[in-house]
C-alpha cells in the first residue's frame, strides 16, 4: 500500500490529502483500475476527527478501494483538547474555502489516476457531519461557476460519481431554528463557535445560511447519494437527511436513506474500531457500512 501525505496547497501545511493506494500486484488483478473513496472527517469545521478518518479509509481499502483522507481547512489548526482553552483561530476557514480544498483534492486524484490505477468513473466522496456537509457541497456545486472561476478547468473533473453522507449537516436554516428552540447551552455554545468557523461570525444572515446549505442546490445533476442518520441525534438533527432525500426525490436523483431509531452523533463505524467511548458502539447502526458498500457496488458495476 502506498501511504503518502500530499500538501494540497503550496501556502498551507495543514490542508493535506492522505493516500492509501493498494499495491499493483503482479500475482493477481495486475494493472486493474480500482474505484476510489475520498473520506472527509467531521468536526464542526473546528478540526477533523481521527475517528472518521483512517479507520474508515482502511475499511473501504479492505474491500478493494483506493482511499484518501482529506484534512481540509478548519477553524483551529491544532486539535482542540479543552473548549475552555481554545487555540488561536484560523481566519481562512470560512466557506467556501473547505469546498475549494475538496475540489483540489479531486483534481489531484484525477490527475494522478493513471499512476495510481484509479477508475475515474468510480470516485465517491464519503463524509461525516461537517465532512458530510463538505461532501454534499461538492455533490451539488461540482458544476458551479464558483469552482470554475477558482480553477478554470473543465467542471467535469470535480464531479463525484457517488456521495455517501453520514449524519450530514446540509440545512443550516433547520439547524438554526432547532438549536435556538431545543438545544441545551453546551450545544448552543458549540454551534456558536462552529458558526464562526463556517461564516466568519457567530450570527450569519439568512442569505448566508441559505448559501451554505447544500439542500438548496440539489438538482438533476447531483450524483447518486447514500444517507444515514439516527432519529435522536441531538447535535445534527435527522431532518437534515430527510429534507436532502426529499430534494433528491423531487429531482429524480437515485438515493438510499437509512434513519436508525437511536444513536449518538459521531458514530463513525459504530464498533470498537472507532469508539471513543461506549456510546459509539451501536450494533444496530453499524450495518450502515455494509449497506453503503452494497449500494456503491450497484452504482459502480
Amino acid at each position: 500500500m502506498l501511504i503518502e501525505k500530499i500538501q494540497v496547497w503550496d501556502d498551507s501545511e495543514t490542508v493535506t490529502l492522505h493516500t492509501y493506494i493498494l499495491n499493483n500486484s503482479m500475482e493477481f488483478q495486475k494493472d486493474q483500475l480500482r474505484p476510489a473513496v475520498i473520506i472527509c472527517p467531521g468536526g464542526g469545521y473546528l478540526g477533523t476527527s481521527d475517528r472518521e478518518a483512517e479507520p474508515v479509509a482502511m475499511r473501504f481499502a479492505s474491500l478493494g478501494y483506493h482511499t484518501f483522507v482529506l484534512r481540509y481547512t478548519t477553524y483551529f489548526k491544532k486539535k482542540v483538547q479543552d473548549f475552555n482553552n481554545l487555540p488561536a483561530p484560523n481566519e481562512k476557514s470560512a466557506y467556501p474555502q473547505p469546498l475549494f480544498d475538496l475540489a483540489k483534492a479531486m483534481l489531484i486524484i484525477r490527475e494522478s489516476a493513471s499512476k495510481w490505477l484509479v477508475d475515474t468513473d468510480k470516485i465517491a466522496v464519503c463524509g461525516f457531519s461537517a465532512g458530510a456537509h463538505l461532501s454534499a457541497s461538492l455533490g451539488v456545486h461540482w458544476n458551479s461557476s464558483l469552482l470554475n472561476e477558482k480553477f478554470n478547468v473543465d467542471h467535469e473533473v470535480f464531479k463525484p460519481n457517488a456521495v455517501i453522507l453520514g449524519y450530514p449537516l446540509v440545512d443550516y436554516q433547520i439547524m438554526k431554528e432547532k438549536v435556538d428552540t431545543e438545544a441545551n447551552e453546551f450545544i448552543k455554545g458549540f454551534w456558536e463557535i462552529s458558526g464562526k468557523a463556517v461564516f466568519g461570525k457567530p450570527n450569519p444572515s439568512d442569505e448566508q445560511l441559505l448559501e451554505a446549505s447544500p439542500v438548496n442546490y440539489v438538482s438533476s445533476q447531483t450524483p447518486p447519494t447514500f444517507l444515514w442518520h439516527t432519529a435522536d441525534d441531538d447535535l445534527v438533527y435527522a431532518e437534515n437527511s430527510l429534507r436532502f432525500a426529499t430534494m433528491l426525490a423531487k429531482n429524480k436523483v437515485p438515493y438510499e436513506l437509512h434513519v436508525f431509531e437511536s444513536g449518538v452523533h459521531g458514530l463513525s463505524l459504530c464498533d470498537e474500531t472507532t469508539a471513543g467511548d461506549a456510546s459509539h458502539i451501536n450494533p444496530e447502526c453499524k450495518v450502515w457500512f455494509d449497506l453503503a458498500n452494497s449500494w456503491l457496488k450497484k452504482h459502480f458495476k
